[in-house]
């Protein structure tokens, strides 16, 4: 494979447009500051959840710099291929337990909202494992019953894209421009045996 046409691990591009590169330390740099902005807004995880597989390397970083232990991982499939998509994400096994999710705040990580389907999936699916916020006034909870059975949900990527259909919490720097990110830049090891 020639150094002019760079893998690519799904997205929607014809390899001639400009890119936006993003190195091992610059990276760093990149979880610390969305670490730093979660510090900033007052507002702390008690549980990080990566988004999988783009999500995996940034929720771990973020996870560490913030000090935060508790993580999970959901699995999303989207891209299938360059320029090619599944007509709505799918969310595959093995699933990530829920059951613990009331009552804790939790901070979802992906690498890029780009068309942000996915992100909006897997903030539906984390805000609906936990009580709505309207539902306490039937039940008649307290504030603090009610909030010990809600799950606060926020969002942060590395890149957003002005396309994205959901806006995260936390974003490090926004792009129009197709993303190189270092874990997904080469082939797969196996297209090289």
């Amino acid at each position: 494979m020639s150094e002019a046409t760079a893998f690519d691990d799904g997205a929607t591009t014809s390899g001639l447009e400009e890119r936006e590169v993003l190195g091992w330390a610059e990276f760093g740099e990149a979880a610390r500051e969305l670490a730093r902005e979660v510090v900033r807004s007052g507002w702390m995880p008690d549980l990080v959840v990566a988004v999988a597989r783009g999500g995996l390397v940034p929720a771990g970083a973020v996870a560490y710099a913030l000090g935060t232990k508790a993580m999970g991982t959901l699995n999303v499939e989207f891209y299938t291929g360059v320029a090619e998509t599944l007509p709505e994400p799918v969310v595959l096994p093995p699933l990530m337990d829920t059951s613990e999710l009331p009552g804790r705040k939790v901070l979802v990580v992906d690498d890029v909202a780009d068309s942000g389907r996915t992100l909006a999936l897997v903030m539906d699916l984390i805000r609906s494992k936990g009580l709505p916020a309207d539902l306490d006034l039937d039940l008649d909870l307290d504030d603090a019953a009610a909030e010990s059975l809600r799950v606060e949900a926020r969002s942060a990527v590395i890149y957003a894209k002005p396309r994205s259909v959901i806006e995260p919490d936390y974003v490090w720097r926004r792009t129009d421009r197709w993303i190189m990110f270092p874990w997904s830049s080469q082939p797969p090891v196996t297209e090289e045996l």
